[in-house]
Order: structure tokens, then C-alpha cells, then sequence
């Protein structure tokens, strides 16, 4: 259970916000991994019910509820400002401004399990989907991105990005030359927000970054150390 008492940043009676490990399933999938709601389950000793997700080879933070009425308390405001996630990811440098917006329309493919985009909405499965970034820091290779999004398609910030010659470092699905020794990719559930509505108050917390290949050299974000 130590191992397990690591992983949770913060809970109460009902919330709980752990800090997923790359490659670690959210949930149970075909593959029968050890996932974080079951652990989280066995910890509590009861059901607790998403309210975000993340892919398996994102890391970062995941918000579970403890009880129906909490969960759907932040389904209301799934996207906006008061349910917010914020992702740091890596990506090559490509010759972008230092902040914006891109609206494009995603269809999930199913057959290769991926979000593609369709140059019209008209496509009867193309959904929208909008991100905002901003430029935090620049290496030699690699560039450092803050982004976060008004919608939470399937694969949403992994296809826009790739759509823009900017894969995340290590996303082999989505491009990348080459993939992580730990299968992970460069992308990372930095910071949520919400409303906790029992204590009528802003809940705002931030994720360390892994300990882990590049994201060592990522030292600075606004003149601040980024925690580690």
C-alpha cells in the first residue's frame, strides 16, 4: 500500500487526485494490466468513478470521486473554467508563434485506434476540436509547450500536434522516430482545477514532472522552477 499512498496527491471525502505513472492504464483493458482505479478502489476499500482520463502512456494527474453525486457535480462543467487540466508536452521545434489557437475536426478511427483530421466538418464522424498552447522553453532538439483544451476528444492533443510536424517525443503511433525506453511519451498532466463543491471552493493543484529522460532539462517555466 506505500507504493500506492505515493501516487495520491490529495483526497478527502469525496475526491481523490493521484499522480499517474506513464504506462499505467487508467482503467482495465484488454491487456489486464494493474490499472489506477482498481488500485485506488483497494486503497479505499470502496467504488470511486472518473472524472478525467488520460492515455496509458501519459503521465499526470487523474481526479476520481468517491461518490456518484461528486462525480457528476464536475461532469457539468467537463470543459471550462471550472473543471480545468492543463498538459505540458514535448515536441520537436517547428517555427510556430509563441502562443495560439487551432481548431481542427477530428474522427476517431477505430480500426487503427486513432484520432485523424478531416480537412471538413462535414465528415459525419468529424467532431470539433480546439487546443490553446503557448511556447514555455526551447532546448537544442525539442521545445517544451503548455496547452490546454476546450474539448476532450480521443487522442485530441496527441493528432494536433502530429498534424503540425510536432509529434510528442516518443509517440511512435502518431510519428515520432522513435519511441521512449519506457514506452512513455512526452506528454504530461501538469495542473487541475475545480470546483469542490462541499467546501464552496477553487481546488488547484500541480503535478510534478517524471523523473525521467528529457523532462530533467526542463528547469524554468516563467522564471519558476518547475517542481521535480
Amino acid at each position: 500500500m506505500d507504493s500506492i499512498s505515493n501516487l495520491i496527491i490529495f483526497h478527502d471525502h469525496h475526491y481523490l487526485l493521484a499522480n499517474k505513472p506513464s504506462g499505467m492504464p487508467v482503467q482495465e483493458d484488454k491487456t489486464g494490466d494493474s490499472n489506477l482505479l482498481r488500485m485506488m478502489q483497494a486503497y479505499c476499500k470502496h467504488d470511486l468513478f472518473l472524472c478525467n482520463r488520460i492515455d496509458r502512456p501519459v503521465s499526470g494527474a487523474v481526479l476520481l470521486a468517491k461518490n456518484k453525486e461528486s462525480q457528476q457535480h464536475l461532469s457539468k462543467w467537463s470543459y471550462g473554467k471550472d473543471f480545468k487540466k492543463t498538459y505540458l508536452a514535448i515536441v520537436p521545434i517547428v517555427e510556430i508563434p509563441e502562443m495560439g489557437t487551432w481548431t481542427d475536426f477530428l474522427f476517431h478511427d477505430t480500426k487503427f485506434n486513432k484520432s485523424r483530421i478531416e480537412k471538413s466538418a462535414l465528415h459525419k464522424d468529424a467532431k470539433k476540436a480546439t487546443l490553446h498552447y503557448r511556447i514555455v522553453q526551447t532546448l537544442d532538439q525539442y521545445r517544451l509547450l503548455e496547452i490546454t483544451t476546450e474539448t476532450g476528444r480521443f487522442h485530441q492533443i496527441r493528432s494536433q500536434l502530429a498534424s503540425r510536424n510536432m509529434p510528442i517525443k516518443g509517440d511512435v503511433k502518431y510519428g515520432a522516430r522513435r519511441g521512449n525506453k519506457d514506452r512513455s511519451i512526452g506528454l504530461h498532466a501538469w495542473k487541475i482545477s475545480w470546483i469542490h463543491h462541499s467546501l464552496n471552493k477553487k481546488m488547484e493543484f500541480e503535478i510534478k514532472l517524471p523523473d525521467q529522460d528529457i523532462w530533467k532539462h526542463f528547469e524554468l517555466f516563467d522564471g519558476i522552477k518547475i517542481p521535480s
